[in-house]
C-alpha cells in the first residue's frame, strides 16, 4: 500500500521547541506503545515525524520509513509492553539515551536513541520549527 505524506505528518504529534530531548524519546515510545492510537501507524507516523532531516534523507519517504520500521530489526518497538529508559547522555546539543523494551512476546530489545537539537534546517530540508530536537538514529544493540 503506498500512501503520500507531507512531513510532518499533521495526524500525529509533531516536534515542537518546548520538547527537551529526553520528552521526544519519550514521545515516540509512547506513540509506538500503542501504533494504531489515535489512527493506523500512528506511532510511526509520530517517529518518522521526529526523524532528523538527515535522517529522512537516509530512509527515504514515510513508505520507506515504515517498511524499515516493521523489518525485524525495529518490529519489537511496535505495540511494545514496556519501555526503561536508562539516564540521558547529554554532550550540548546532542543526546543519547537506551531504551529496553519488552514486546508483547516477552523479549526484551534493547535500542539507543540518538538525538540533536536543530536551531534550523539544513539546506533545502525541513523541520518543524526551529530550536526542536530530532531524533538522528536509533540503533538495536
Amino acid at each position: 500500500m503506498t500512501t503520500e505524506h507531507t512531513y510532518p505528518i499533521t495526524a500525529v504529534t509533531v516536534p515542537e521547541s518546548a520538547y527537551d530531548a529526553e520528552e521526544i524519546i519519550s514521545i515516540q515510545l509512547s506513540a509506538f506503545a500503542d501504533n494504531d492510537s489515535p489512527v493506523p501507524d500512528a506511532g510511526i507516523k509520530t517517529a518518522y515525524n521526529f526523524a532528523s532531516p538527515a535522517n529522512r534523507r537516509a530512509t527515504g519517504p514515510f513508505d520507506q520509513f515504515r517498511q524499515m520500521v516493521q523489518n525485524r530489526r525495529y518490529a519489537p518497538m511496535i505495540d511494545h509492553n514496556e519501555a526503561v529508559t536508562g539516564p540521558l547522555e547529554r554532550d550540548g546539543d546532542s543526546a543519547q539515551q537506551r531504551v529496553t523494551l519488552t514486546g508483547t512476546d516477552g523479549e526484551t530489545v534493547t535500542y539507543r536513541f540518538g538525538v540533536s537539537k536543530y536551531e534550523s534546517a539544513p539546506d533545502n530540508e525541513t523541520i518543524p520549527e526551529p530550536d526542536c530536537w530530532l531524533t538522528d538514529r536509533v540503533l538495536r544493540e
